[in-house]
């Protein structure tokens, strides 16, 4: 590890999670001397993370969608690829079957981009916990959901705001050799099959009307996770939005959300169920398997008893059960100038989660260009931001200006935020003239070149 007395910092990154990685590895690879402070493995530990391994994944194990010609993530990860992303690099080592997403082993992720940090002679890993913002020298940000309340009140006195915050809900993992493959079945939505797949990369537990209401109520009578007194009132945000909480919704919600069973024919009857519980497998091994979209705030005692009543999961072994985490974030539309400098203290910018971008992808991509505009400016030299035309741009402007700040809110990274095509394009080709569009822009603003962005 890059860790010597006599090392001497450019640049202080506090935060070793995915945006702080990436950021990191940039600034090193720019040759820029880097302190990464990581506050796991000096002796705290957040109420979501198991490990100190840096990049640790505490939620889902897919970094969702690798169609880069339709799908505004998958042309995030491809656009990062192209930048030299280390944590797209670390992804590509753990990845594991899961149709046209990319999923990865988190414990392999997290030990590639672990190792590959520590190997690096320009970064300095630091097990410590920083309590308040620098008061000088040039530093990035990029705590993630869990700051720590110390350095969150800190935060808070800098930008003269209270920091926003909503939760995080966490799915189940379950071993794969302790369910029931006589009732359950292996098969993608419409056996569609992805770069790593073969069509049948998750397994289905079938529920028929019966079973489903049953499964329902007991959502809704089930016990919950007691809020604490800071903690009421706190909104989530619905890409990551409890199960139970969508029940509350309607009888039918989740029918029409992550038990959807269109497409997904039953060998056993050659028909669709009345709805599935899909579970994708969460490491190389195929030994551990996560239970999609069942982020949960019950009770451990709770999600077992009615989890087991999902048919094929009655024997089912926990690896994990759900849980809940606070979510912080800061109002980055107000606080931060385009090249992510908070206003009142320029020589601090944020990265990742903590500037209201939303998945893990998203929160790695502010990181790198966060590191990028960071080691520009350690050379003397100014670099102008990622078209908006590109997933990267698009996403960065949307959390620097392109937000309303009177309710911004966590965004992931879609074609909304894009500008619309010049011209008229048919509905069927549209997500294509955005992504070869943003091709385009990324490489001219790779060579230097100015992109021309058509007013609507």
């Amino acid at each position: 590890m890059s860790n010597t007395h006599t090392f001497e910092h450019q640049i202080h990154i506090i935060g070793g999670g995915l945006a702080g990685s990436e950021a990191a590895w940039q600034l090193a690879e720019a040759g820029i001397k880097v302190r990464l402070s990581e506050m796991r493995g000096g002796g705290d530990m957040t109420p979501a993370h198991q490990t100190d391994g840096l990049a640790e994944l505490v939620c889902s194990n897919s970094f969702r969608s690798d169609d880069a010609d339709r799908n505004a993530v998958g042309l995030l990860h491809q656009e990062m690829r192209t930048l030299g992303s280390l944590i797209m690099a670390s992804a590509e080592k753990a990845k594991v079957p899961a149709g046209s997403a990319l999923a990865v082993d988190r414990d392999i992720f997290s030990a590639a981009v672990t190792e590959a940090l520590s190997n690096h002679p320009n970064i300095q890993i630091v097990r410590e916990r920083i309590d308040s913002l620098p008061e000088s020298g040039p530093t990035i940000v990029a705590t993630g959901p869990l700051t720590g309340m110390t350095l969150a009140q800190s935060i808070g006195a800098a930008t003269g705001e209270d920091a926003l915050a909503f939760f995080d809900a966490i799915a189940p993992i379950i071993h794969r050799d302790s369910i029931d493959m006589d009732i359950c079945w292996m098969a993608s939505r419409w056996d569609k099959v992805g770069p790593e797949g073969d069509g049948k990369d998750y397994i289905n537990c079938p529920m028929d009307k019966e079973q489903y209401l049953a499964f329902h109520q007991g959502l809704m009578d089930g016990d919950k996770t007691e809020f604490k007194e800071w903690e009421k009132d706190t909104p989530y945000f619905e890409g990551c939005m409890p199960i139970e909480v969508m029940a509350s919704r309607g009888v039918e919600t989740l029918r029409f959300g992550p038990m959807k069973p269109v497409g997904l024919d039953n060998p056993r009857t050659g028909r669709w169920p009345y709805a599935v519980v899909q579970l994708r497998q969460d490491n190389k091994l195929g030994t551990l398997w996560n239970m999609v979209g069942f982020q949960t705030k019950l009770k451990h005692g709770a999600q077992v008893e009615l989890f087991r009543t999902i048919p094929g999961l009655e024997k089912a072994e926990f690896a994990r059960l759900g849980g809940l985490h606070r979510n912080t974030f800061i109002n980055s539309p107000r606080l931060l100038d385009e090249q992510l400098r908070l206003k009142a203290a320029p020589h601090i910018r944020f990265a990742g989660q903590m500037t209201g971008c939303e998945g893990y992808v998203e929160s790695a991509s502010i990181g790198l260009i966060a590191g990028r505009f960071a080691a520009a400016e350690l050379q003397g030299q100014v670099l102008d931001a990622p078209p908006v035309t590109t997933a990267l741009g698009a996403l960065l402007g949307h959390i620097t200006g392109g937000a309303e700040a009177s309710d911004f809110q966590p965004m992931n990274v879609n074609f909304g935020l894009f500008p619309p095509p010049e011209g008229k394009v048919h509905k069927k080709q549209r997500k294509e003239a955005y992504t070869s569009r943003a091709r385009a822009d990324l490489q001219s603003w790779i060579n230097g070149e100015p992109v021309a962005i058509a007013a609507e």
